[in-house]
């Protein structure tokens, strides 16, 4: 990621000329897997896979605007569904080590569900991912309210964050596998960001069954942004139960704890010791079962940033961040980034309120998140990264999910 340095070869402009951005877009890909699999068969509840390549349909409307879903489908048949409504993804369809496909996203068949009852479910979150304490942050002199949208504090980006609006999309011709590209102008002044921000979203499904996330943005006057999805992931497939006894490996010896309002207090902490410790991968659930971290009770569970290994803390180059094995289908998603933090969430506030795409509830733990990004309320907090963004200078950031199986 790249948030306060000119980039004048690739610099992002406005529509006229999308074709650099989505240039510029392409060209950042710097990560690549492998993985091959044979014939396979949808599970129950997975949506079938289809031919190769991107097809599209009608997903209903929101406020009279037509929702479109975009299916990324490469020659394995691994497939991603996309809304444009919030940049959604509303499926991730895998196979297991039998070759069997299931789908580990949670989500909802409906775009009414996503309206009125969607925890940013596979959305793309900003203009600030995470949080801002008490929703003001001071920028050249000016202090800028936000709306408090979690009390005390605004959380991905306010009360109309990027995930409740509806996206421009375009299908991009990438020999890396179908793409879709996703725009979005954030006019000045919008939930109380100053600048008018204009947003490009790039989403890959490579040859190399991976889900390419590749993001872009320009401003014409000082702001700040911090961009993330925020798909939650089962990797047993959604609708299966409680994800806490998958296995997490984390390449981060260090953390950000927080307050009792889930800000962090500044402090980069070390992990070794405490509940925060998946240097060596083990199952989510430990910890959160016995409860007994002071950090884990304020979140209910992992709700925290954890800072990514790097010898050089302003470098931008991917690396891998996490990955994610589930026993019972041999799942495993690795996670790569050039983003200096990941947040893990495990689903805390999953309350069976309401079911998702299999038809039964999601419950406290069924889905856990890794969210890439810069810190929570860096803002307002100098001794981390900036998130800065100014006129002449991109915003640029990768993060790849690389799906196999063992």
């Amino acid at each position: 990621m790249q948030t306060s340095r000119p980039r004048p070869l690739f610099t992002l402009v406005r529509a006229g000329s999308r074709a650099f951005a989505l240039l510029a877009l392409l060209l950042a890909s710097t990560v690549a897997g492998a993985f091959a699999q044979g014939d396979a068969t949808p599970e129950s509840g997975a949506t079938p896979t289809g031919e190769p390549g991107v097809a599209s349909e009608s997903f209903g409307e929101v406020d009279g605007e037509a929702v479109e879903r975009y299916t990324l489908t490469n020659d394995n048949g691994m497939s991603v569904s996309i809304l444009t409504y919030g940049a959604i993804v509303q499926s991730i369809i895998v196979p297991d080590r039998d070759g069997t496909m299931g789908d580990v996203a949670l989500g909802f068949d409906t775009i009414e569900e996503y309206v009125e009852q969607s925890p940013y479910f596979g959305a793309i979150v900003g203009r600030y991912a995470n949080r801002i304490a008490e929703g003001r942050f001071e920028l050249d002199g000016e202090t800028y309210e936000l709306a408090i949208n979690n009390e005390p504090n605004t959380l991905h980006g306010g009360e109309k964050g990027f995930d409740k609006v509806i996206w421009t999309a375009e299908e991009f011709d990438n020999p890396d596998g179908p793409s879709l590209v996703l725009s979005y102008t954030s006019p000045d002044g919008e939930e109380g960001y100053p600048g008018t921000l204009d947003v490009t979203v790039l989403y890959t499904v490579t040859q190399a069954d991976e889900l390419r996330i590749q993001y872009s943005a320009t401003t014409d006057a000082p702001t700040v942004v911090n961009l993330s999805n925020h798909s939650y992931f089962n990797l047993a497939g959604e609708g299966t139960g409680s994800i806490y006894d998958h296995e997490l490996q984390l390449n981060a010896a260090n953390y950000t704890p927080v307050d009792e309002t889930s800000i962090p207090t500044g402090e980069i902490a070390p992990v070794a010791g405490t509940a925060f410790d998946f240097t060596t991968g083990h199952p989510i659930g430990d910890s959160i079962r016995d409860a007994s971290d002071e950090q884990i009770v304020i979140g209910l569970g992992y709700d925290h940033n954890f800072v990514l290994d790097r010898e050089d803390p302003e470098d931008t180059s991917t690396i891998q961040a996490a990955v994610v094995t589930e026993p019972t289908t041999g799942r495993v998603m690795t996670v790569s980034t050039t983003e200096p933090g990941v947040q893990f969430y495990s689903g805390n506030f999953l309350n069976g309120a309401f079911g998702g795409k299999s038809g039964g509830t999601y419950r406290q733990g069924d889905g856990f998140c890794l969210e890439t990004q810069h810190f929570p309320d860096s803002p307002n907090q100098p001794d981390f990264s900036t998130t800065e963004l100014r006129p002449g200078e991109e915003f640029t950031s990768t993060t790849v999910y690389a799906f196999a199986a063992e």
